[in-house]
């Protein structure tokens, strides 16, 4: 009976496709997976390199979780009872969904959204609810709040992945107000965009705000994520359900300098955002492109029936992007990265030839 009992559970999971990770390729331009390549590698590298004074690798990072907290406070003026950690946030998702929702609870969400979580809501059986994005390649929210009120949890990535699209500060605040069960949104690339929410968890205690080191802070191979909701919520995940240790005392002590060293992050999100604007503005003057609006590190655009011949045809050229396929109301869809400045005139000019 047990025997039987693993087979079917593992049966089963083997159907579900889990989070595909993007193809690794060697020798290439990486602008697929949304990496920060605009920060300069050898600032990270002595950044990391300062952690061997302060640490200790046979131990137990006891106290550290604790220090990065205090850390994230004064970044993001929330205070410290008020924020969370974890490996990642696709950790921190993960745990929310594994212990907090269940196969009764309801879920709505966007359509697309980010994809690790949907495959996760499918792991956990968690029924969902997708509302899709319009022609404009922007969500209805008042589509939305109507559904919500079918609900118990509402997950939006704003800016949201892939499209780029950010939801209005007083659209989210509304949804939030209006809504009586768990509001989880994931603001990933929010240092690219125009404003955060995370204040708003001071005030509203069924909101869930998550963030990460992998985006404006290029440390995505640290897997550094953290969130911020009200005391209750994060003491139960911080003592009960996250692991003792969630993260390692090198990512620890390099999340904390990172932070000490803010400005300098800073300066690279304001060079992204422009490079941004210049991948838009390029792409919309070749006149054969839908390209979207984007407050993130990344440009989505429409290539149609022509997608797959220059996804193609930039791996030829050693320049790797997302292929999408349909999204929205839109085929042929591709994403690009926001890189260094020669990575973005290297993709521009091979674009540009492709056409010609």
């Amino acid at each position: 009976m047990r025997k039987d009992w693993l087979e079917k559970r593992i049966e089963n999971l083997s159907k579900l496709s889990g989070y595909k990770k993007p193809d690794k390729y060697s020798n290439v331009i990486k602008l697929d997976s949304n990496e920060n390549y605009a920060v300069d590698l050898s600032f990270l590298q002595d950044l990391i390199n300062q952690t061997r004074e302060t640490t200790d690798v046979r131990e137990y990072p006891l106290g550290g979780t604790e220090k990065l907290v205090v850390s994230l406070s004064d970044y993001v003026k929330i205070p410290r009872e008020m924020i969370g950690v974890g490996n990642g946030s696709d950790q921190i998702i993960d745990l929310i969904l594994g212990n907090i929702a269940s196969r009764e609870t309801r879920i709505l969400t966007s359509e697309p959204t980010f994809g690790f979580f949907e495959e996760r809501c499918k792991l956990y059986s968690i029924p969902t609810t997708k509302i899709p994005f319009n022609y404009k390649m922007s969500l209805d929210m008042e589509d939305f709040l109507a559904n919500s009120k079918k609900a118990d949890i509402l997950y939006l990535d704003s800016p949201n992945n892939p499209t780029g699209f950010q939801f209005q500060r007083k659209q989210l605040e509304k949804l939030i107000q209006s809504f009586e069960g768990l509001v989880i949104i994931d603001e990933a690339y929010v240092e690219f965009a125009d404003y955060s929410i995370i204040d708003l968890t001071k005030k509203m205690s069924n909101l869930i705000v998550l963030r990460t080191f992998s985006k404006a802070f290029g440390l995505a191979g640290l897997r550094i994520g953290y969130f911020a909701a009200n005391k209750k919520i994060v003491d139960a995940f911080s003592r009960v359900i996250q692991y003792p240790y969630p993260l390692n005392t090198v990512a620890i002590e390099s999340g904390v300098l990172a932070l000490k060293k803010s400005k300098y992050f800073t300066d690279v999100t304001d060079f992204v955002k422009r490079e941004r604007s210049r991948i838009i503005a390029k792409l919309q003057e070749m006149g054969v492109f839908k390209v979207f609006d984007s407050k993130a590190n990344f440009v989505l655009f429409a290539a149609g029936g022509t997608s797959q011949r220059i996804h193609k045809a930039l791996i030829e050229q050693g320049i790797v992007i997302k292929k999408l396929g349909r999204v929205g109301n839109h085929d042929g869809c591709l994403r690009v990265t926001v890189g260094s400045q020669d990575m973005n005139s290297r993709f521009l000019t091979a674009i540009r030839d492709l056409l010609n």
